[in-house]
């Protein structure tokens, strides 16, 4: 059975300033090592990335993102969860990789000589190539294509003398400095903080906050897309590799990312999750003008008023009664079950009318109830003590019935686990009572149960609420 850890704990690295440059090795890269043993072993990849519009990010309350899909696929063929650890600084991404804080550092990162000597690459995701980001002037669609082609840079020694805006430490403004060493001329750089993604600054571009700046052809071509007042058609560099990169101790995880990565791309499945977040313009823009889009707004759903309101009632995060109705219902409030639950929160009809719901469709009488009946849960397990799990029991009783996890209670007494632990006690009772051996005995009151359900509902809506945690503040 796959080994299941519940990653309440999520890290947000601070935004501290770097000392560090890619500029020759660290002599502090091999003072720390967690290989594919100990990942086992523990259970959980770590893996550190950014927030951007195509590696991670949240739209309509559902983690999304081509590094993110990628990764989900890697943790589950290596049988292990994932844990997302989400740099707010791009500049100590490396730093962060040596000091332990992730196993892969799971980035668009340009292969770079420098970084080499820091970090070991893996085999290449991708190739791309470096754009220059430049606004076309206001009445361009009103121009003829050689009066646009005149406005714009369309040879790189034109920048001579001119200034890119770019990040510290990063691929492109290594590639500012050796255009200047090309062209026999000084290009100047406009340092950017970064704690800003790629994403962010093209829109500066876009907006004429700044000038110049420079991205990945794949990056900048599905941006281009929301923006089409910017031209990205100037080459500044050869075909580049893309890749993701470990610890230059941790060997085995390298062959056997490697590995992987080589599988995975002669897959169809690849190339989808690849156009999704780097051809497909008509998504991108629907998400950027979305407003649950957590790159624009610290938002989830329509229903976040209503969710605050009857979490406060109940003393709950609202981002885990968000998770909840996500997962109840995706935030459709027309939801049916198969089995005759109904509304955001599938409140069940008999439960309904026990609520005083008189119409099931209805997102505000609907998240009441389901709050009243998540609380009525958490006092039936009062003798629970540790909050995290209470809450987990609280769910699983949710889901499944407060009875069936009362029999589940019991057999894992008798089993010799903690009844009073859901994660690796409770849960896996609840799996046993799936089969005739377990709920045909003497002592359980409820019978069988599709113990599959609850332990994957519980487990679902906690990972969902880590993400959730990362990305929008509790405010």
């Amino acid at each position: 059975m796959k080994k299941i850890l519940f990653l309440f704990s999520i890290i947000i690295l601070s935004c501290q300033t770097n000392t560090n440059t890619d500029k020759g090795a660290d002599k502090n890269a091999e003072k720390f090592s967690r290989d594919l043993d100990k990942i086992k072993e523990s259970g959980v990849l770590k893996a550190l990335t950014v927030y951007s519009g195509t590696t991670y990010f949240l739209y309509k309350g559902r983690p999304m993102g081509f590094e993110y899909e990628l990764l989900e696929r890697l943790a589950e063929d290596l049988d292990v969860e994932l844990e997302m650890i989400v740099a707010k600084d791009e500049n100590r991404l490396i730093e962060l990789l040596q000091d332990g804080e992730g196993d892969l550092l799971a980035y668009g990162y340009t292969i770079t000589e420098s970084r080499k000597k820091r970090i070991n690459f893996t085999t290449p995701l991708y190739l791309s190539h470096q754009v220059l980001i430049q606004r076309k002037p206001e009445s361009w669609r009103r121009m003829k294509l050689h009066e646009i082609k005149d406005y714009l840079v369309t040879n790189p020694i034109e920048l001579i003398g001119d200034t890119i805006s770019v990040k510290r430490n990063s691929s492109y403004a290594s590639r500012v400095e050796n255009l200047s060493n090309e062209l026999g001329g000084k290009i100047f750089i406009d340092t950017l903080k970064g704690t800003l993604s790629t994403d962010k600054i093209i829109k500066k571009v876009a907006d004429g906050d700044i000038k110049y700046t420079i991205a990945d052809e794949n990056i900048a071509f599905i941006n281009s897309s929301y923006y089409p007042i910017l031209d990205i058609g100037t080459s500044l560099s050869l075909s580049q590799r893309i890749g993701w990169a470990v610890r230059k101790r941790d060997t085995q995880l390298l062959a056997t990312v490697n590995q992987w990565l080589e599988n995975a791309k002669k897959t169809t499945d690849y190339h989808v999750i690849y156009n999704k977040y780097f051809k497909n313009k008509r998504l991108y823009k629907k998400r950027v003008k979305s407003d649950f889009y957590s790159i624009n707004e610290n938002k989830i759903s329509p229903y976040d008023a209503m969710i605050k309101k009857n979490a406060a009632l109940i003393n709950w995060d609202w981002r885990l009664l968000a998770s909840v109705t996500y997962q109840e219902s995706q935030f459709q409030p027309q939801s049916n079950s198969w089995a005759g639950a109904s509304g955001l929160m599938q409140i069940m009809p008999a439960t309904a009318r026990e609520l005083g719901v008189t119409d099931p469709y209805n997102p505000e009488q609907s998240l009441k109830a389901g709050a009243i009946y998540l609380d009525q849960m958490m006092k039936s397990h009062e003798n629970i003590t540790d909050s995290i799990q209470r809450i987990k029991f609280a769910l699983g009783s949710y889901n499944s019935g407060l009875y069936h996890v009362k029999d589940a209670q019991k057999l894992a007494e008798k089993q010799g686990l903690d009844p009073l632990v859901w994660d690796n006690n409770v849960e896996l009772a609840l799996l046993d009572l799936s089969f005739p051996e377990h709920y045909n005995k003497s002592f359980i009151k409820y019978g069988y149960v599709r113990g599959e359900e609850p332990f994957n509902y519980v487990r679902d809506i906690f990972k969902r609420y880590d993400h959730y945690r990362q990305f929008i503040e509790f405010k």
